[in-house]
């Protein structure tokens, strides 16, 4: 067996990550097309994260380089710039879903790994009493009557005066797919536009993929663009337990998708040399 030690990964794998990820000045993220290819190419990604966190980002796309890190005053830094404008144009396009849901940070999933997220991260209506607190479920029931409404509208339709009861519950509806955001204004005054997914995904939030399935398309999705996976990675970019991301890792072996190189290691069978 080949032992790697975590977090160093060979250079020949740092860089097909560089191609597939975008990390790459010649293949950058430019305009908001080049996002939602992007984000169709690798699956699912964040949004504004740097290289301090595992993973395909839009943000380091669009800097095209693997070691970019997120200035303090993004305001005036031309790179994080462009990545919040394209952020917010793919949002309002809805081609790819977006919301704060792998670890609460903002993410795009392609529409093909729309079921599979759900299947794994979505609330089923009849455990929504259960699993929602009440603020959500008050935002939720408004929604689902209203199918858009933007954020001060919202809280005030749902009767929640204190707006950190109300991020909260928005945070929480997102991590569970219940909300979308759509759009985003800026004047006269900051406000986010929500919908449900259903709006925008009918098809995709219908489909029933098991849970088997669903750990074994993200865990496709995410090593076809990794290469190759150290130990914990599946889960630390996901959220998933250690537990599902070696089911979902070991799927892949079983249909030969990828090999075993170690405990916790994976790498796509196309890449053995």
């Amino acid at each position: 067996m080949i032992e790697f030690a975590i977090m160093e990964l060979p250079e020949e794998i740092e860089s097909y990550r560089d191609r597939f990820w975008r990390r790459d000045p010649e293949m950058k993220v430019e305009r908001v097309y080049d996002a939602e290819r992007f984000v169709e190419e690798v699956g699912f990604c964040t949004a504004l994260t740097d290289s301090r966190r595992p993973g395909p980002s839009l943000y380091l796309a669009v800097c095209g380089r693997r070691d970019a890190h997120m200035p303090r005053n993004v305001q005036k830094d031309p790179e994080s710039s462009l990545a919040w404008t394209i952020k917010d144009d793919v949002m309002r396009r809805g081609q790819c879903f977006y919301g704060k849901l792998l670890k609460g940070h903002s993410t795009f999933i392609a529409r093909r790994l729309i079921p599979f997220f759900n299947s794994l991260w979505g609330v089923s209506r009849k455990d929504e009493k259960k699993v929602l607190s009440q603020d959500a479920q008050l935002i939720l029931k408004v929604l689902r009557s209203e199918w858009e409404m933007a954020s001060r509208d919202l809280r005030s339709a749902a009767k929640i005066n204190e707006r950190a009861r109300f991020d909260k519950a928005m945070t929480e509806l997102q991590k569970a797919m219940k909300v979308i955001p759509s759009e985003v204004l800026y004047e006269p005054f900051f406000n986010y536009i929500w919908s449900i997914p259903e709006a925008r995904f009918s098809d995709e939030m219908k489909t029933k993929p098991s849970k088997e399935e669903s750990l074994r398309e993200i865990a496709r999705a995410y090593l076809n663009g990794a290469g190759m996976t150290f130990r914990g990675e599946l889960a630390r970019v996901t959220g998933l337990s250690s537990p599902d991301a070696g089911l979902g890792n070991w799927a892949l072996v079983d249909e030969g998708f990828a090999e075993r190189l170690g405990p916790g290691i994976y790498r796509l069978t196309s890449l053995k040399n």
